[in-house]
């Protein structure tokens, strides 16, 4: 069977080719043009000579060029590898690398990086999309018009459905980012069912304020909207004044956050504003506190809070409270359609339900992704038994609702952001005057977590938390650097020698 994901922006211009399919501030671009666009873009890699399977990495905020390359790389048949703008040039260039991407389209407001980390890959051939506006030529790239110039063929290339669409970097805390690969079929699949589960509307206008290179707004809010034929408001970067600008001006009826944003919104002055079109938000990334939905629906009325639960390993959603009749608060609600969930014990056995029962939660179905790109073994272990192992912990009620109550990884998720401690601790112990390292999460009423760095330092040696500070910004991006380090004359161990954090985060 052959399949590929972009025919669902062609059908959905087929329908409406007028209908605007995303907003940003003033700009509006209609189906018909991003078909036409994206189009434009997949001809051109053709003729560059990219061939099917190939990568073409993607470093853009939430602008209308990533959904215009987003389809274009799908149409020619290619695979998109979706990188945060947030990444330092070394963490450019191993993505670049482990993915062998050809080609690498960034934003001039984070070109200096990409270009860096471009070189370092071998010399990636680098485009730039421009700030509105700007006329300046970045040495070394390829202005972004380029990627336009040849007429839209409006050709699909046939892909079967277990190839791979996308190539999404994850990580856990035993090593380097690592893609997993989503097939055009899983992603379809997906946002299909989860639009139809969700209730969503032809007439919803949905907020991208999530990032599009993060599983949850490429898959629960670009691909959604498109298979369903949406419009969107694109946010490029969370500011609370221009998230409600943008809710009131394009009459946005959706909005999905990670609970930080949530917050946030709950702080800010809404006296003024005409928001009465927004009709439910979607929560995920995090648990949501309770009292922040209560809080949230008392504030916006007629609005309600749905918390779902997924993994870049699932294409995102995996399972949802799907509406408010229908769910639990505190709960991740019930498998998706097609997907199921078990609890399990170490040996992979089904736990039976109720909160003294938590073990980990286990998913297969339709979502799992296809593997981790070039990692037989990682995904072997990952997809044990058929199962995908979360590594998160958690338990169902006697209704087959799901309750997520831990991690079983040392994962922190700050202001929804994954960072991976194994990898901030590499970059510490790179430092000359660190021997150990630990990085652990506090909690915060801010962001959820905080990043926290505890060392010791190699005998004689003498450095101070500032200077470790300053080693690690310039090799992390900015939502992973430690904003905390203690240096202590020892870190606590075990028998075996590894490092106690459960006594770090308890001090």
């Amino acid at each position: 069977m052959s399949f590929n994901l972009a025919t669902a922006l062609r059908e959905s211009r087929r329908n409406h080719p007028d209908k605007p399919l995303c907003h940003l501030g003033a700009r509006t671009v209609s189906y018909a043009g991003a078909d036409e666009t994206s189009g434009r873009i997949a001809a051109v890699l053709r003729a560059l000579g990219l061939e099917r399977g190939d990568a073409v990495a993607v470093h853009l905020p939430n602008v209308p060029e990533f959904l215009f390359a987003y389809f274009g790389i799908l149409k020619a048949g290619l695979v998109m590898v979706p990188l945060n703008p947030l990444l330092t040039a070394p963490e450019i260039a191993y993505h670049l690398t482990d993915s062998g991407a050809r080609l690498l389209l960034t934003h001039e407001e984070f070109a200096d990086g990409a270009v860096k980390g471009a070189e370092l890959a071998g010399g990636v051939p680098a485009y730039v999309v421009p700030r509105p506006g700007s006329t300046r030529r970045i040495a070394g790239t390829r202005p972004y018009d380029e990627l336009t110039t040849a007429d839209d063929t409006g050709e699909i290339e046939p892909a079967g459905a277990d190839d791979t669409a996308v190539l999404l970097y994850t990580s856990g805390t035993t090593g380097r980012p690592k893609g997993a690969e989503l097939t055009h079929f899983q992603l379809y699949m997906n946002c299909t069912v989860t639009g139809e589960v969700f209730g969503y509307r032809p007439d919803d206008i949905g907020l991208a304020v999530l990032p599009l290179f993060h599983v949850f707004g490429l898959s629960s809010v670009l691909n959604l909207a498109v298979r369903h034929g949406g419009t969107l408001a694109l946010v490029p970067r969370f500011e609370t004044g221009a998230v409600l600008d943008a809710l009131e001006r394009h009459r946005c009826t959706i909005f999905a956050g990670v609970p930080t944003m949530y917050a946030a919104l709950l702080q800010a002055d809404t006296a003024h504003r005409d928001l009465s079109a927004l009709r439910v938000g979607v929560s995920g990334g995090a648990a949501i506190p309770g009292e922040t939905i209560r809080a949230f629906e008392e504030k916006f009325p007629g609005v309600a809070v749905l918390e779902g639960y997924g993994l870049s390993e699932t294409a995102s959603t995996a399972t949802f409270n799907i509406s408010p009749e229908q769910r639990k608060v505190l709960s991740i609600g019930k498998p998706i359609w097609g997907v199921e969930v078990r609890i399990a014990d170490d040996t992979g056995a089904a736990l039976p339900p109720g909160p003294d029962h938590v073990g980990e939660i286990l998913i297969r179905g339709h979502n799992v992704m296809k593997g981790y790109f070039r990692r037989p073994e990682e995904t072997a272990e990952a997809l044990r038994g058929g199962w995908l192992h979360t590594g998160d912990l958690g338990y169902r009620d006697d209704d087959g609702y799901f309750f997520v109550v831990d991690r079983k990884k040392d994962l922190i998720i700050r202001g929804g952001y994954n960072v991976y401690p194994r990898e901030v601790e590499e970059v510490l112990y790179a430092h000359p005057a660190v021997a150990e390292a630990a990085v652990i999460g506090r909690a915060d009423d801010r962001l959820g977590e905080e990043v926290v760095a505890v060392v010791a330092l190699c005998r004689g040696a003498h450095t101070t938390p500032e200077e470790l500070t300053a080693h690690c910004r310039q090799q992390l991006a900015a939502y992973k650097y430690p904003r905390e380090i203690r240096i202590v004359d020892a870190l606590p161990k075990g028998p075996t020698g590894k490092i106690l954090k459960k006594e770090l985060r308890a001090r």
